[in-house]
């Protein structure tokens, strides 16, 4: 049986050039970066180049990245960490309501700490209006969070306007970009965002390694207390083999960008067109024109998601219902019941994500044993 990984969006495979950068500094230089002798300022070494390498792929300095365990984590200090820093300046703060869980659960830890949050709705294609963020802001508003683009859907929000606004008000904005880095070609600066978060693992990296991006002059509170690493803004010793391979990966995927979406747009648009021609009844989720391109989730009338995630599987294929973080759950996903509340089609969505190793010919394969799956469960 041939395997086909289409849930990129999940995890992906760690590319082997980052494999082979990462392997000296489990065995050869693994001292750590915070000693003076020689092993300690290899690792310091090997830190700064990564530093210096991830902060040029969004237009920032090295002192504004901080390395992270994850987009968790990041999501989690620059929320948290600055509300609780500055809520002398204010206790409110706007979110949306299709925002990943470590956004949303951050936000909630707050409101049980007494502060105010609004979850702004999206329309049917997931995307928020400008001016319904613009509503909703007050005097007393510190921090506004909005994903760049969605986990589930794909869908992207309109990041650089938003920002636009809030820097003439001096607000302070984050955006998740765990989905979008490698994908869109993103600068903080033009973008206007003061917090940014990325996860290694989603970009052909090692897991248990990410990034956050604060911009000088936002300070915020740390969540770990420990040693001075980080510029006394993450404590604990860096996880300097991991950090090699996240930028190595970074350095990948920046080369190969226009490469990769103009390829995944293919896959979308391929898959769709074997599924019209043979008649298959679906809906796509999200925006088609404002989307990213390795995302792809649709909705089959009439088919349990659960059946043909399980008859795809047998097959050797490997897609998702939405985010692998709530995986494992039979509640509908938070992102669709935002976009169509109590639609039918909620139960019925499927999302497919492309990545490194994919080929045309595998996503022909997936559609066509989609195809063949939804026939079987139908019958």
């Amino acid at each position: 049986m041939n395997e086909i990984y289409v849930d990129h969006a999940a995890t992906s495979p760690v590319h082997p050039t980052v494999v082979e950068e990462m392997l000296p500094f489990f065995t050869e230089q693994f001292g750590n970066p915070s000693s003076i002798h020689r092993f300690g300022r290899q690792s310091r070494q090997a830190l700064d180049k990564a530093r210096m390498m991830l902060a040029k792929t969004i237009g920032a300095t090295p002192e504004e990245i901080i390395f992270t365990s994850g987009g968790t984590e990041a999501d989690n200090i620059a929320i948290i960490g600055y509300a609780k820093r500055n809520q002398h300046k204010g206790k409110h703060i706007i979110t949306t309501t299709i925002e990943h869980h470590a956004v949303l659960h951050s936000c909630k830890s707050l409101e049980e700490l007494g502060f105010e949050v609004t979850y702004v709705p999206v329309n049917d294609q997931g995307e928020v209006n400008v001016q319904d963020v613009v509503n909703e802001m007050k005097e007393d508003t510190i921090l506004v969070t909005i994903m760049y683009g969605n986990n589930e859907i794909g869908t992207v929000q309109p990041i650089a306007e938003i920002g636009a606004i809030l820097k003439e008000r001096n607000i302070a904005f984050h955006t998740d970009a765990v989905q979008a880095y490698g994908i869109e070609r993103l600068n903080v600066n033009e973008l206007n965002v003061d917090f940014l978060s990325v996860s290694s693992h989603k970009i052909n990296g090692p897991k248990g390694v990410g990034m956050l991006f604060a911009r000088k002059g936002r300070s915020f509170l740390p969540s770990l207390f420990g040693g001075e690493q980080e510029r006394k803004r993450r404590a604990g010793t860096e996880n300097v083999a991991g950090i090699v391979g996240f930028a190595k990966a970074a350095e990948l995927l920046d080369e190969q960008r226009e490469e990769k979406r103009v390829l995944y747009k293919q896959f979308q648009d391929k898959m769709l067109d074997i599924w019209t021609a043979e008649g298959v009844k679906y809906v796509r989720n999200g925006s088609a024109s404002t989307s990213l391109p390795h995302i792809l989730n649709v909705s089959f009338a009439g088919v349990s998601v659960e059946s043909l995630l399980v008859n795809l599987d047998l097959v050797g294929i490997a897609a998702s219902s939405g985010s692998a973080c709530t995986a494992g759950t039979l509640q509908i996903s938070h992102v669709l019941e935002a976009i169509s509340p109590g639609h039918e089609k909620n139960s019925s969505a499927i999302r497919f994500s492309f990545g490194y190793g994919n080929t045309l010919e595998q996503i022909e394969t997936v559609a066509n044993e989609t195809i063949k799956a939804i026939k079987r469960i139908q019958r």
